[in-house]
């Protein structure tokens, strides 16, 4: 994505640009708290955006800005919350339903994460973002490998440069037993993004180098399409 790399949902203007180009304060203030929140400061950004979403709470951007915050958080329900705030106010935009789908997934509610990923497909079936939500809850219920393989498959097509996508398809071709098939997608998505240590990590599990991963009982959320010193981790890339 995105990833990441694609943003996580789209990312804001700088501070200065959203400035001049929104009027209305409660559009500044939305922009100020994305600001901050782009720039790894997600607390801030949340106390900068509670007021404004208690004064103006028909604001479906703020409720969308405040469920990616809250995810950031590792606050899962309220982040849940938020984007169901979203999904009422502006049903056809599919970035609430996916990270509605993301928070149902850390809460082990499959089916309903299922749901919405496919909810955000249809709605815009040509962003491979939602392609890629749809794998990741699939693949997280360990249910429809082949259906969480196509999704993958499907954002590759949709973005050939983009290595999340490729880690997402060597993820599922492993569930799925294709060993060598999930080695090349994961070398593809090094070859495109070297600093990945998650990747890296799989990789070296597949050829045996390294030992499996223990699968904690609870995951943080990293932010999506962050750059920063250290290597960017994409939300599915939890360890």
């Amino acid at each position: 994505m995105t990833d990441l790399a694609p943003p996580a949902y789209p990312p804001p203007a700088a501070p200065g640009v959203a400035e001049r180009a929104f009027a209305d304060p409660t559009d500044m203030a939305i922009a100020r708290s994305a600001a901050l929140f782009e720039n790894l400061q997600p607390a801030e950004a949340a106390a900068m955006l509670e007021p404004v979403l208690a004064g103006n709470p028909r604001t479906p951007a703020g409720w969308i800005l405040m469920a990616r915050i809250r995810l950031a958080l590792d606050q899962v329900e309220p982040a849940l919350d938020a984007a169901h705030r979203a999904i009422e106010l502006a049903p056809d935009d599919p970035r609430p339903l996916a990270i509605a789908s993301r928070a149902l997934t850390l809460l082990g509610k499959h089916d309903e994460a299922m749901s919405m990923a496919y909810r955000a497909v249809i709605v815009e079936p040509k962003n491979p973002l939602w392609h890629d939500r749809v794998a990741w809850a699939l693949l997280a219920a360990d249910r429809q490998l082949a259906d969480a393989e196509q999704a993958a498959r499907t954002a590759i097509g949709l973005d050939p440069n983009e290595a999340h996508y490729y880690f997402t398809h060597g993820v599922a071709l492993a569930a799925l037993g294709h060993v060598d098939q999930a080695r090349q997608a994961l070398t593809t998505s090094l070859r495109l993004e070297p600093n990945n240590p998650v990747a890296r990590q799989r990789l070296d599990i597949l050829n045996g180098d390294a030992a499996p991963m223990v699968e904690k009982k609870k995951r943080g959320w990293k932010l999506f399409g962050r750059k920063t010193d250290a290597a960017p981790i994409r939300p599915e890339e939890r360890t």
